[in-house]
C-alpha cells in the first residue's frame, strides 16, 4: 500500500505543477499582445542556448517569459528605446533542429547587452512595426537596411 500511496502522491504533485504552469501562462497572457519568441540565453556552444517562451508587449517594453518556468516576473525585459535590430538571419546548423523552419533570428543591440531573439517570419513584421513606432516626440530606433533576404 505504501508504494501505491507514494506513486499517487508523485502523480498528484506532477499534476499540480502542470496546473501551475497553465495558470501562470493564462495569467500572463490575459491582456493579449503575446507572441511566440525564443531568446538565446547562452552562447557557449554554436547553435545552442535557445530557450522557448513568449513575449508580451506592454507600452514601451517587450517582456519575455520562459515557457516552462514558475516565475511570475519576466526573465528578460527589452525596452523599445535603445533597442535596435543589428541584423537578421535564418537558423543555421543545430538551430534548425530546435526551432520551426519559418523562424527568423534577429541580433539586437540594447542598452543592457546584445541579444538574439527568434520568431516566426509572420511575427517579424509586427515586431518591427512595434519597434519603429514611438510615442510622439520620442526618437525612433534605427533599423539596418542591409539585411540579407530571408
Amino acid at each position: 500500500m505504501k508504494v501505491l500511496e507514494g506513486i499517487g502522491i508523485g502523480v498528484l504533485i506532477l499534476l499540480a505543477a502542470l496546473a501551475v504552469l497553465f495558470v501562470r501562462r493564462a495569467w500572463v497572457t490575459r491582456r493579449g499582445g503575446i507572441i511566440r519568441l525564443s531568446v538565446r540565453v547562452s552562447t557557449l556552444l554554436d547553435g545552442r542556448g535557445w530557450s522557448p517562451g513568449f513575449g508580451r508587449f506592454t507600452d514601451d517594453e517587450l517582456r519575455w517569459y520562459r515557457m516552462f518556468s514558475f516565475a511570475i516576473r519576466p526573465k528578460r525585459v527589452l525596452a523599445r528605446t535603445g533597442l535596435a535590430v543589428e541584423r537578421r538571419r535564418l537558423p543555421e546548423g543545430q538551430e534548425r533542429l530546435s526551432m520551426p523552419a519559418d523562424w527568423i533570428i534577429l541580433r539586437c543591440t540594447s542598452h543592457q547587452a546584445p541579444v538574439e531573439i527568434a520568431m516566426a517570419q509572420s511575427t517579424l513584421t509586427g515586431f518591427l512595426s512595434w519597434l519603429e513606432a514611438a510615442p510622439p516626440g520620442a526618437a525612433s530606433p534605427r533599423l539596418a537596411h542591409d539585411w540579407p533576404a530571408a
